[in-house]
């Protein structure tokens, strides 16, 4: 899974911070008022005599995976509700940070936004602590190494004149948003693709 969320966190909830070496500060022990959770993504791993500069490691999507304009992205929201999960040995709130796809196209964020909220919305249903959630981002945004090549905004942006310019997924989660939930109605309308794989049978 790619996450932000491992080190720092553990490092919090024990007051081991890695400093260079570990360092023990008591004080900074259970200081934390939530667990954000950075999710996008999650790929599979495998070990490979290969990839000696990566210790082995190689980790890939699995061949039939949705993936976003640059392939940096799978569709995986199964994985969402996996780092939820995981979330809960912290006995923390917990908040979804950060959670997005890179489509400068549009074509399956929409999908995938309703999705992975579908995946939030179970976990909330087991009645564990998620307290919120930020799409990552409003509009796109420069991404340090890989520059304006990754759209992430539900608003694009002309990097010439900074004119925003709205796409359909930024419809489909202010229907959210403004229904608190996602009906079949909001789902057929804004991301038909994804209709099936919520509502079955419908």
């Amino acid at each position: 899974m790619i996450t932000h969320i491992g080190l720092g966190c553990r490092a919090m909830a024990d007051a081991n911070l890695p400093k260079g070496k570990a360092e023990n500060i008591p004080k900074a022990k259970n200081t934390q008022d939530f667990l954000g959770i950075n999710y996008y993504t999650r790929d599979k791993v495998a070990f490979n005599l290969l990839f000696a500069k990566d210790y082995f490691i190689r980790s890939y999507f699995p061949p039939e995976s949705e993936l976003s304009t640059t392939g940096f992205i799978a569709n995986e929201p199964e994985g969402m509700f996996e780092a939820l999960k995981w979330g809960l040995e912290f006995n923390l709130p917990m908040i979804v940070t950060e959670n997005g796809i890179e489509d400068e196209d549009d074509r399956l964020r929409p999908s995938y936004l309703a999705q992975h909220l579908h995946q939030v919305w179970r976990a909330v249903n087991f009645n564990w602590p998620v307290k919120g959630y930020f799409h990552w981002t409003l509009v796109d945004n420069f991404e340090w190494e890989r520059g304006w090549t990754q759209r992430f905004g539900l608003w694009e942006l002309d990097i010439e004149t900074q004119a925003r310019q709205k796409r359909p997924s930024a419809d489909l989660y202010s229907a959210i948003c403004q229904q608190n939930g996602i009906s079949s109605e909001i789902v057929q309308k804004y991301a038909p693709q994804a209709f099936d794989r919520l509502f079955p049978g419908e």
